[in-house]
């Protein structure tokens, strides 16, 4: 339901979590979170361009979050490369329905609903404090 770019986003931005407040070089970043670089580089242009994280060129240069994790949401992340697209009128245009979505799209809709309202509660921070023994991306 996320798509590619998303879960890319994510990667980077709990990797750059991991270890903020310090620059990372993309190099490390794709290695680390298995992310191919050249698609690295374009999700790091996107969030840059929402003001997700900063990207600093030269000596003592890479790439740091904008903000600190504890305000920065999944959500925030999501919205920044590929928004969540909620459905409020009949994507199949039957005028029958007009603005009322039938059963089906409504709890398609209600599912999306649920989703944003959960990546909106988790910040970063969260995700890095969670004390499930599966740290994210990481072996250990």
């Amino acid at each position: 339901m996320l798509s590619q770019t998303v879960e890319y986003a994510l990667r980077a931005v709990v990797y750059l979590a991991q270890h903020a407040p310090e620059p990372r070089k993309t190099a490390d970043i794709a290695a680390t979170t298995k992310v191919p670089p050249a698609y690295l580089s374009k999700v790091l242009q996107g969030l840059s361009a929402q003001e997700i994280v900063k990207l600093q060129r030269g000596v003592g240069g890479g790439v740091t979050l904008a903000a600190s994790p504890r305000n920065l949401t999944i959500l925030d992340v999501v919205n920044a490369v590929d928004p969540m697209q909620r459905i409020t009128t009949c994507p199949l245009k039957l005028k029958t329905h007009g603005m009322q979505l039938c059963a089906l799209h409504r709890r398609m809709d209600n599912a999306i609903k649920a989703m944003e309202q959960a990546f909106q509660s988790t910040t970063l921070a969260e995700l890095l404090e969670d004390p499930n023994p599966s740290v994210p991306l990481s072996e250990g």
